[in-house]
């Protein structure tokens, strides 16, 4: 029997997780105090995602770079690829939240968008 050991992040607590696997699939969840570390727990084993942030920079407005996140998040072995094709991107101002930056990054179906307006 495999034991993977995690820190959820699903909520402040920190809990420690145990997820036992055999045979690749999963057969127990101990050491969350609330539903949300199990749900976190099966999910980080068996596909587990990411928000990606980053900057992109801006032409022609107040501030030379404007946050961005992807919109949801990803799977987590897209993430490099995902920061590869933000490398190259300028926007022009105004930039304003929500604004895609850009659209499917790295063939997820997910969007960037910008988190901070940029005039």
């Amino acid at each position: 029997m495999e034991k993977r050991e995690l820190i959820c992040i699903s909520c402040p607590m920190g809990c420690p997780l145990t997820v036992e696997l055999e045979g690749g699939e999963i057969v127990n969840i101990t050491g969350n105090t609330c539903k949300r570390g199990e749900v976190y727990g099966r999910k980080e084993v068996t596909n587990p995602t990411r928000i990606v942030t980053s900057t992109v920079k801006v032409e022609g407005g107040k501030s030379d770079m404007v946050s961005v996140k992807t919109r949801e998040d990803i799977p987590k072995d897209k993430i490099f690829e995902c920061v590869k094709a933000l490398k190259g991107i300028t926007v022009k101002a105004p930039v304003r939240i929500g604004d895609v930056i850009l659209p499917d990054a790295a063939g997820t179906g997910v969007d960037i968008v910008a988190t901070k307006e940029c005039r």
